[in-house]
């Protein structure tokens, strides 16, 4: 069976994307800080988040940190010692940190988004593209990162996030020019508005009572669920995919064809 890295996967997207993959017979290695950060002001997932998506698919279960190089390299050595191959490794884990103005932007929550959103992506893909890299030929390798709507949209106090997740565009695109002739692909996918904990936070910042109000963003005037969301990414690793790489793929009900 095939073997996929996922990040974020205590819940949200990425635990979405977990079952997705499962239901499709993939083996999992499943990592997530399971711990607050103090420039976020939300709680983020904790160890018992990350060990019920590992039961309900049947995953790995490792906590690790997507800031730390070392934690990703020894999630890739869980799945090689584990299962002997790593076929997909799909970034999700990210933050969310407002300011009233880009210019008021605490040093600190710069960093949260930045080294969270868009190093994490990088660590990923330093720690997993050499295992991916050394599957035999002809290879069907897959690394998958989840940026935003928000990368494409001029969005009020939300310049840190949007410029992290504008970032891992540019990354991702690069890394499959690097990939090219190799048989792995890289592609990155934007959702919109989607129904997790961070949208609630988000609610909260801009002072709506309601989260479905972002919906009024979207050209289908709903909120996206994050199996919808996974359902691309899992199609993303798939073989089916094949012909796509350095491919921006929307999940946003229509977000940024507005």
């Amino acid at each position: 069976m095939p073997v996929a890295l996922i990040t974020g996967a205590a819940r949200g997207i990425g635990a979405a994307a977990a079952g997705a993959l499962a239901a499709q017979g993939w083996d999992l290695v499943l990592t997530d800080i399971c711990g607050d950060d103090p420039a976020v002001g939300y709680p983020l997932a904790g160890t018992g988040d990350l060990t019920a998506t590992a039961e309900r698919c049947g995953g790995e279960a490792l906590v690790g940190d997507v800031r730390s190089a070392a934690d990703l390299q020894r999630a890739v050595e869980v799945a090689m010692e584990r299962f002997g191959r790593l076929d997909a490794a799909v970034a999700v884990a990210g933050v969310l940190v407002p300011a009233p103005h880009a210019w008021e932007m605490p040093e600190d929550r710069w960093h949260a988004q930045l080294d969270t959103n868009l190093t994490g992506v990088f660590n990923l893909a330093r720690a997993a593209v050499p295992a991916l890299l050394a599957a035999p030929q002809p290879r069907s390798g897959r690394f998958v990162a989840v940026s935003s709507a928000a990368a494409l949209k001029a969005t009020p106090r939300l310049a840190a996030y949007s410029a992290s997740k504008a970032g891992v565009i540019g990354l991702v695109r690069g890394l499959a020019a690097d990939l090219a002739g190799t048989g792995i692909t890289a592609n990155t996918v934007l959702p919109g508005s989607t129904d997790t904990t961070v949208l609630d936070y988000s609610a909260e910042v801009y002072g709506l009572n309601d989260p479905d109000r972002f919906a009024d963003h979207h050209v289908d005037r709903r909120i996206v669920d994050p199996g919808e969301v996974a359902a691309v990414v899992a199609w993303l690793c798939s073989p089916a995919s094949s012909a796509l790489t350095g491919a921006v793929v929307p999940a946003d009900a229509g977000m940024t064809a507005r």
